[in-house]
């Protein structure tokens, strides 16, 4: 699956790229300079004009720069550095939470500085938080891009200045060494003889092109690259998928009363969806072909229970389990689930992740290899090279549309063989349309709970505008004086989760100070995972009656005595995931449960429809569909955004007109150019046999 090492050239390669970069690279996927020109913009930023201080409009992202009149340090409630910038058309104050005293020092009075950001109405006018910066003296003729700025999926501790230096060095170093301009008959016939170009225009388009047709990715560069991932992405699901062809499953034929015992032995019953859904992998688990099954349910349907009877016939049968969650949250409350259910049946559950402690670590693969576990239950900490199973018989991978398809076929060898592969059941909430599925998953069979367990009532959900905030904060008062618990969700617009964290810490001040009889929580991504167990484990005790949280709640938090919600901002967010967090509350039979949605007027019309499609229904599949229909074309983030697939550039939704063609050239290429073929493969996918913990 990886080219010749020999025409790899790692990214330390390049000046400043040194060891602690290069593994925050990795982490990207970037660990070969070619790697880097595959790691493509996802939206850029028009700075190539400077617009007066007094021109630029609230809630739009401009360029400006001034001279710096004022820098202060204020305390209020938290330390922050106000900038005050003059142009000579108006005033801006550059507005920071997060900041070192090496920067306020560097703010000083009298130099420029030149900003771009999103403007926002503050204290004393115009404001931007966290600006992307830069000082110089009034003597510096400083020059405006003549590109647009291309915006990159980045990492901790890796900020886009860094990456963008990163892939224009690469591209010099291509140029350089000549790579990634080889032809092929190949390539030749297939239009990727392009390919180099295509790139060097995806990371700096120039500033005459319009902007609204990159936004919609029709530029015939961006359908060139399109066009080669999805190709890409269907060779690496057939090459996956042929190297298995011909391996058996473990036949796990015995039947016992154990489970009978366990279904017997909870609090509640299991739905005739349930039911089915459990004979249908029941049945695959006990033939001698590899199980390869998608376990479709709605927001609360019971999947887990499913699974967990999965892994419980394979234990009877002598087989282990492997239980994959894409976040840590999940995969604490899986852990938790399975352990209260099997306790009383003697099954060795065990938790790994990138937070385990490493004595813990060791005794836990130490006790997996000789079969002392039976299931363990893990985020991606799982893919790593030395986690062997002594006798893998079940993968379980939920909310699979998390990981990569190369991935998720990693799985299939921990513990496996050349001849043997272990089941595999993958569940999901989110449902995907047909025309996804050749790209997203490959040949699976389906299975669908589509009912909810008895008692369980639908969500209400309303929307109310941002100046009815007071009426809200005093009616989640009332909520939570009568013992239930609440959520207020916290978005923001701008992938990042220094920002979103920042604006969960406002709302947690300024919701504290408004309700003080009332005890709040604060979770989000950037807190230490103990602090953030320690808040979620008192707001599940009732200690903690409102949690300020991020979207990091999205997947994982279950507290069914938790019945309103509150999700700030929601026009912000697609309808497939308003409805996962909305699933977070509704969880606890005869209890009737409410979704506010506390919007920012004024709204678009796609923003109105998805609020108006939310009231509407609770049905998760009627919402995917209306929420793939109202994405369409306008949307760059696309299926990247709803976390369907792990894609640079392609939306199968946006791009389906070129879904048949690619799917015709896979064909053809497989047939005609193996060697080519693991080259296009390499190019946008990696090397799958690299799964380090991210």
């Amino acid at each position: 699956m990886v080219e010749d090492n020999k025409d790899l050239h790692s990214v330390e390669n390049l000046k400043g790229v040194g060891p602690k970069i290069s593994q925050s690279l990795k982490s990207l996927g970037i660990t070969y300079i070619q790697d880097a020109m595959f790691h493509l913009p996802f939206r850029y930023e028009d700075r190539t004009v400077l617009t007066p201080i007094g021109e630029a409009s609230y809630e739009k992202s401009v360029l400006i720069q001034g001279e710096i009149v004022k820098s202060t340090v204020v305390f209020r409630g938290r330390r922050m550095l106000f900038t005050e910038i003059y142009d000579g058309t108006g005033r801006i104050t550059m507005r920071m939470f997060n900041f070192a005293m090496a920067q306020h020092k560097a703010l000083k009075e009298g130099l420029m500085v030149r900003c771009y950001g999103s403007v926002t109405p503050g204290p004393n006018g115009k404001q931007m938080i966290h600006p992307q910066y830069q000082i110089f003296n009034k003597s510096e003729d400083l020059e405006v891009d003549n590109s647009l700025t291309p915006v990159y999926p980045t990492t901790s501790g890796l900020q886009q200045g860094r990456i963008r230096k990163v892939i224009k060095d690469s591209i010099d170093y291509c140029d350089n060494h000549n790579l990634l301009k080889e032809t092929s008959s190949a390539s030749m016939d297939s239009g990727f003889n392009n390919l180099w170009e295509n790139l060097k225009f995806i990371h700096h388009p120039p500033a005459h092109i319009d902007i609204q047709t990159l936004i919609e990715g029709q530029h015939p560069a961006q359908r060139a690259l399109i066009k080669e991932e999805l190709v890409a992405h269907m060779l690496c699901a057939g090459i996956l998928k042929n190297e298995l062809e011909g391996r058996s499953g473990p036949a796990m034929e015995k039947i016992t009363n154990t489970q009978n015992k366990f279904t017997s032995s909870l609090a509640f019953k299991l739905t005739n969806a349930q039911k089915r859904t459990w004979n249908e992998i029941r049945s695959d688990m006990t033939g001698k072909t590899p199980m390869r099954r998608l376990l479709q349910g709605d927001v609360g349907s019971g999947k887990t229970l499913v699974g967990a009877l999965s892994a419980l016939h394979a234990h009877e049968n002598g087989w282990q389990t492997a239980f994959m969650c894409p976040t840590e949250i999940l995969a604490e409350q899986h852990h938790l689930s399975l352990t209260e259910w099997f306790s009383p049946h003697d099954l060795k559950i065990e938790l790994l992740t990138g937070s385990t402690n490493s004595s813990n670590r060791k005794e836990i693969v130490t006790k997996l290899q000789t079969g002392e576990i039976n299931i363990l239950v893990g985020t991606h900490a799982l893919f790593q090279e030395d986690v062997i199973f002594n006798r893998l018989g079940l993968t379980v991978i939920d909310e699979q549309h998390r990981f990569g398809v190369h991935q998720r076929f990693s799985m299939l060898e921990k513990g496996g063989t050349k001849q043997l592969s272990p089941h595999q059941l993958i569940m999901t909430a989110t449902p995907i349309p047909r025309t996804l599925a050749m790209t997203v998953y490959g040949s699976l069979e389906t299975s669908i709970i589509d009912e909810l367990p008895p008692g369980r009532k639908p969500v209400e959900t309303s929307a109310r505008p941002n100046s009815m905030r007071k009426k809200v904060i005093k009616r989640i008062e009332e909520v939570c004086l009568t013992g239930q618990r609440v959520y207020w969700v916290c978005t923001l617009i701008e992938d990042s989760e220094e920002l979103e964290a920042q604006s969960a810490e406002e709302l947690f001040k300024e919701i504290s100070e408004s309700l003080p009889n009332i005890d709040v929580g604060l979770v989000h991504g950037r807190l230490k995972k103990k602090a953030k167990d320690q808040v979620i484990k008192k707001f599940r005790e009732g200690k903690i009656q409102l949690l300020v949280c991020t979207t990091v709640i999205e997947v994982g938090v279950d507290v069914p005595e938790a019945t309103l919600m509150i999700i700030e901002n929601p026009e912000r967010l697609g309808l497939s995931q308003l409805h996962q967090l909305r699933g977070r509350v509704g969880r606890k039979a005869d209890s009737d449960s409410h979704c506010l949605l506390l919007y920012k007027e004024p709204l678009t019309a796609l923003a109105e429809e998805r609020i108006r499609t939310m009231q509407k229904t609770n049905d998760g599949f009627e919402i995917a569909e209306k929420d793939l229909e109202l994405r369409g074309a306008g949307d760059i983030f696309g299926v990247r955004q709803s976390g369907l697939m792990d894609l640079k550039i392609a939306n199968p939704i946006r791009d389906s007109d070129l879904l048949e063609e690619a799917q015709n050239e896979a064909i053809i290429i497989a047939k005609d150019n193996d060697s080519f073929a693991k080259v296009i493969v390499r190019r946008w996918i990696g090397d799958r046999a690299d799964y380090s913990e991210s």
